[in-house]
């Protein structure tokens, strides 16, 4: 059994199609899991929804961007630390806010049911492998991401309680394949935003055969310039902040 695991794609299509398209070339797969973060940031969208709503044998997670498009909240205001973050916290927030309204303002009422119903994991149990539980974030929250920093007591508490062999997740899209105790941890990045300093989308597979699983990270270019292109041609409000992620791969200091 072939499982297909993306994550984060942030409505960004060429990367999407990238990736379908390369796995499509490694064989394909008998599930795809699609932990979250779907619409927001990226030109694209609906079409983004789209396309991952018409694949086969697919399997959804919400992410935090998902749930704050169906909820109204936003995510939380950063720690203010000098005057000087004070004085840009206005048109920090506007920018953020103008981000959520433009992705809603592309979106009919049934992608937001779409999103407002997503559950917040997946599991599978596989016999003679134990379970594989797909996550947004982390096992407590789509917001708190488990990141190479991480510290094991502080794993050992998010994975409490899960009782899984595997744990897929993203949000922090940073690569990551971790093991601690019996369970092993697996990031795949960011389909549509990756920010470990890698421009290309991201995508992992996970190849279970007789009791294992072989886990695989790939990395497959697309046409980032276009998306950032596209950004400026429908006057997306936070073109500037999408656009230098997407071609630093990473949060810009």
């Amino acid at each position: 059994m072939r499982i297909a695991v993306l994550v984060d794609v942030h409505g960004n299509l060429p990367a999407l199609e990238a990736v379908l398209s390369r796995l499509e070339d490694q064989g394909g797969c008998d599930e795809i899991w699609v932990l979250g973060d779907l619409a927001v940031f990226g030109p694209y969208p609906r079409q983004v929804l789209e396309r991952l709503a018409a694949l086969p044998n697919k399997r959804f997670v919400q992410g935090n961007t998902d749930r704050y498009l169906a909820t109204g909240r936003r995510p939380p205001q950063q720690l203010v630390e000098d005057e000087s973050q004070w004085s840009g916290m206005i048109s920090l927030l506007e920018e953020r806010d103008a981000n959520f309204l433009w992705t809603i303002g592309q979106l009919e009422y049934k992608w937001y049911s779409f999103l407002s119903e997503l559950p917040f994991q997946q599991r599978l149990d596989l016999p003679g492998y134990g379970s594989i539980v797909g996550v947004h974030g982390s096992p407590v929250s789509d917001e708190v991401g488990i990141w190479a920093e991480t510290t094991d007591s502080d794993l050992r508490e998010m994975l409490s309680g899960t009782e899984c062999r595997l744990l897929v997740c993203g949000h922090t899209h940073r690569p990551l394949d971790r093991s601690l105790d019996e369970a092993r941890v697996i990031n795949v990045g960011s389909v549509g935003l990756p920010l470990d300093g890698d421009r290309r989308a991201a995508y992992g597979t996970l190849d279970l055969e007789r009791g294992e699983c072989e886990v695989a990270l790939h990395r497959v270019g697309y046409d980032v310039e276009s998306v950032i292109d596209k950004l400026t041609e429908l006057g997306h409000p936070a073109v500037d902040w999408v656009g230098s992620r997407l071609r630093l791969a990473a949060s810009p200091k």
